[in-house]
């Protein structure tokens, strides 16, 4: 038995040195190059960032990122699906946005079928939050003061099918709040459009709403979690705020171009997932609102899989086709 545990301990470690040796010389020389929907500056861009810097010091190669927020993100998945399956060309998307938008309107792209799926990456809390002049000081507040206007609440949304505009839609609908949606290139543009007061109100990350809180520019009025954020304690949940709906996928994965080999899928989810172990990446994340998480390409593959058929619902039940 000693012995038979011995070799399997032996094979572990030839594993995983076999999976970053093989990973090297299929992906060289060319640079890899993670693709993104979103702008710069937001917690997805920095996380993914994170994430870059770690793998690339691992596989001893460079790792550009590539920001493509036109179009809410289809741009950007589009240009991956088209690429060369060679492991070389990555997309770090929202679950929710991915696949709300190809049940919203036509776009470039197949949403399951498209991609060869690797790794989740992280999952995201996101806060409602109101400028510092706002005259609400609750969700309760919130709603009431919606109703009285004739054009209803302006909300912002980090893109068309985001988790922002998909929570706050169902937001509306469960309240019976009128609300209108302006949609930015990413969470940097929004948060500027609500702390200036040109929105009521918007989901976003504790990352990018931060310093306006601390500066007292904004303020936080709930948490869209099951629980309440550590950090925040005095930040109701949503439901606590009596709101109860269900929530919208928060998570964010990676993902190849369909038809991308299973040992370069294997092997990126590897060398993702000892990633997703570092301290600091870890630290990071969490003071930021988000928490780092990885898993097989199988099981990302399901969580798309339910997604559709969440994301279509929401889309159906609320008429947001585009």
């Amino acid at each position: 038995m000693m012995r038979k545990r011995w070799a399997f301990l032996a094979f572990l470690v030839f594993l995983a040195v076999v999976t970053v040796a093989l990973l090297r010389p299929a992906l060289s020389p060319r640079a890899i190059t993670i693709v993104l929907g979103v702008s710069k500056g937001g917690i997805t861009d920095v996380i993914v960032r994170q994430y870059a810097e770690l793998v690339s010091r691992e596989l001893g190669q460079a790792i550009a990122i590539d920001n493509r927020p036109t179009d809410s993100g289809a741009e950007a998945a589009a240009l991956v699906q088209s690429a060369a399956p060679d492991g070389r060309t990555l997309l770090a998307f929202s679950g929710a946005q991915h696949t709300a938008l190809p049940a919203m309107r036509d776009v470039g792209y197949d949403a399951i079928g498209g991609f060869a799926p690797v790794t989740t990456l992280f999952t995201l809390v996101n806060f409602l939050a109101v400028p510092e002049q706002s005259p609400a000081s609750s969700v309760a507040d919130l709603i009431a003061d919606g109703r009285t206007r004739p054009t209803g609440l302006a909300f912002g949304s980090s893109g068309l099918g985001s988790t922002s505009h998909l929570t706050a839609m169902k937001l509306a609908a469960s309240t019976g709040t009128s609300i209108r949606p302006v949609h930015h290139a990413g969470a940097a543009a929004m948060i500027d459009a609500l702390v200036s007061g040109e929105l009521d109100f918007a989901f976003v990350s504790y990352a990018v709403a931060k310093p306006h809180v601390l500066a007292g520019r904004l303020k936080l009025l709930a948490v869209d979690a099951a629980e309440r954020w550590p950090d925040l304690p005095d930040v109701p949940t949503l439901r606590e705020a009596g709101i109860a709906q269900e929530k919208v996928a928060s998570w964010f994965g990676l993902a190849a171009p369909t038809g991308t080999a299973d040992i370069l899928i294997a092997s990126l989810q590897a060398v993702f997932a000892n990633a997703a172990k570092d301290p600091a990446l870890i630290q990071a994340a969490r003071e930021s609102g988000a928490i780092i998480s990885t898993s097989s390409p199988e099981e990302l593959h399901s969580m798309l899989t339910l997604e559709v058929e969440a994301t279509g619902w929401i889309v159906r039940t609320l008429d947001l086709r585009q």
